[in-house]
């Protein structure tokens, strides 16, 4: 059991996942709502619009385009940006091609590791790095 402090009231609370606390997710969760049902009556809504109507801060609601729980409805805008190459994005953090390079860069590292054994192996033992870096990395992510 781990326990943290939530990022927005400072509250002690078990982790399961999120920075937030069970209440302050939950106010969050409201707030997502609210900017969601405007944006479902008001589809081509600006960003200072939506804030204005629902209360919920320009910040917010860029964190949930960057988290990809909105979409903006045109590529072509100067909100929300690639965090890589800087391309117009309509949601998220990376464009489909700077996600697809980091993606397989990532695969490209995981690839067992090919080393010359022959120093390294006392009876049947064998260094395993791939284990070792796999075991290290949290997939739960």
């Amino acid at each position: 059991m781990q326990l943290k402090n939530c990022s927005r009231c400072g509250k002690l609370f078990v982790y399961k996942g999120s920075s937030l606390c069970p209440e302050c997710q939950k106010l969050d969760e409201q707030d997502f709502s609210k900017v969601k049902d405007y944006l479902y009556d008001n589809p081509g809504a600006s960003l200072i619009e939506v804030s204005e109507a629902t209360g919920v801060s320009t910040d917010k609601i860029l964190r949930y385009l960057k988290e990809g729980k909105l979409e903006l409805s045109s590529e072509h805008n100067s909100i929300l940006k690639c965090e890589r190459c800087g391309r117009p994005i309509r949601a998220g953090r990376f464009c489909d091609v700077c996600a697809a390079e980091i993606s397989k860069g990532l695969k490209k590292g995981l690839e067992p590791l090919r080393v010359d054994n022959s120093n390294m192996v006392k009876g049947n033992e064998k260094l395993h790095i791939e284990d070792r870096i796999r075991s290290r990395i949290n997939f739960d992510k």
